[in-house]
Parts: C-alpha cells; sequence; structure tokens
C-alpha cells in the first residue's frame, strides 16, 4: 500500500450547496445597503431636525441606487439572464459592471468592441472583472481588453493599484487544485471555474510587476 499522499483538494460541492453558496454571495452582496436604506428610514421615523432628515434622505437615495445596481449585476453574473441559449450585448454588460464595481476607489477601463455573445461568455466575464476587484483592496483601475474576435472572443482583464496582490487560494480555486469552502468569498472564484470550462477556456492569474492579470484563454 502507498503511503504517498495526493494534493488535498477540497470535495465540490452537489447542486444543493452550490446553490446555497451563490446565494449567500448575492446576499452578502446587498446586506450592506439594504441595511443603510432601513437605518435611514428609522432616522425618518423619529421626526429628525431638516439637516437630520436631509442626510437620512441621502443615504436612502445613494443606498438605493447601489442595492439596485448589485442586483442587476448580480442578476447577470449569478442568474439565468434570459432563456437557454440567449445572447447578451456587452454594452449592457459593460454598464452593469461599471454600476457594481465603479464605487470612487475602483474604475474600469473598457476595451471591449459592443457585440452579442453567448451568456456564459458574458456571465464568465462579469465574474472575472469579481475576482480582479479582489486582487486591489485598496482600489485602482480594472482594464478589459479582447483576446481574439467574434463568438469565440475572450478577455484579459489587468488590475493596477497600491497593493496589488493575489488573495489566499484564489488561483487553486479557478484551476481546481481546491474547492471551496463554505463561505460566499470562496464560491465566487469557483463559479467563475464553472463557467469557463461551459465556454471551453482556462481562467488564470498571473502577478505581473505591479499588476495582476486574469486572462481567460
Amino acid at each position: 500500500m502507498s503511503d504517498v499522499s495526493s494534493p488535498a483538494t477540497a470535495t465540490t460541492p452537489d447542486a444543493l450547496e452550490l446553490a446555497a453558496l451563490l446565494c449567500s454571495r448575492v446576499c452578502h452582496d446587498l446586506i450592506s445597503p439594504v441595511g443603510a436604506i432601513v437605518n435611514g428610514l428609522e432616522v425618518l421615523d423619529d421626526d429628525p431636525k431638516p439637516e437630520d432628515r436631509e442626510f437620512a434622505l441621502d443615504l436612502i437615495r445613494k443606498s438605493a441606487k447601489t442595492a439596485s445596481a448589485r442586483l442587476q449585476f448580480c442578476r447577470l453574473a449569478f442568474g439565468a439572464a434570459g432563456s437557454s441559449g440567449a445572447q447578451i450585448d456587452l454594452g449592457d454588460a459593460q454598464t452593469m459592471a461599471r454600476g457594481h464595481i465603479e464605487d470612487g476607489k475602483c474604475t474600469i477601463t473598457w476595451n471591449l468592441p459592443r457585440l452579442l455573445l453567448p451568456k456564459n461568455r458574458v456571465k464568465l466575464l462579469l465574474n472575472m472583472l469579481v475576482v480582479s476587484q479582489h486582487t486591489i483592496p485598496r482600489g485602482g483601475t480594472l482594464t478589459v481588453d479582447p483576446i481574439g474576435d467574434g463568438e469565440t472572443i475572450s478577455f484579459r482583464i489587468t488590475a493596477t493599484g497600491h497593493n496589488a496582490r493575489l488573495p489566499q487560494n484564489i488561483s487553486e480555486l479557478l484551476s481546481g487544485e481546491r474547492g471551496p469552502a463554505a463561505d460566499a468569498h470562496a464560491i465566487q472564484p469557483y463559479y467563475t471555474r464553472l463557467l469557463a470550462q461551459a465556454c471551453g477556456v482556462t481562467v488564470k492569474l498571473a502577478h505581473e510587476g505591479e499588476a495582476i492579470t486574469v486572462t481567460a484563454s
């Protein structure tokens, strides 16, 4: 009997676990703005001074806008987003990506042409953007470039920012060397790998100088 250990990998989640973890991911993104809306309404219920009332209304407006942008993004990045075989406009994907990611700290430079792509390929792009955003926790720029053209177009995202880094285990989650832990953060790169497999590509990260590249090819 061999005593040699094989590389450690976590178990693959079943359909129920995958659905639950993705739902947790969506809820995680929505808790903050929805909680802020509730806080603003509580201030209004207390019959505040005029300046406090204006502050509460401004908080509600901004938080409602953020919640709406995150819902639209999550619907496309994680949801069904149309029937099987549906195509999605990259222009719409750009709008949703900017609404979700651009927050005063992070900006997007979008160099993709406007065309219709199979929905899984667009979902892959949006999930790659989330992976890239995690590599610049203090903010920066995500530059999205095409690889190839037409319906088989693929993507390279270059993340530049102060202290750009590879989050722990993210490369292993994308490559399949490690399965996802039971939390909303780990399921997202794991789901990105599933989308890449469905599109017939692989997603790789590389630390190039002061930038992190996320490439599907």
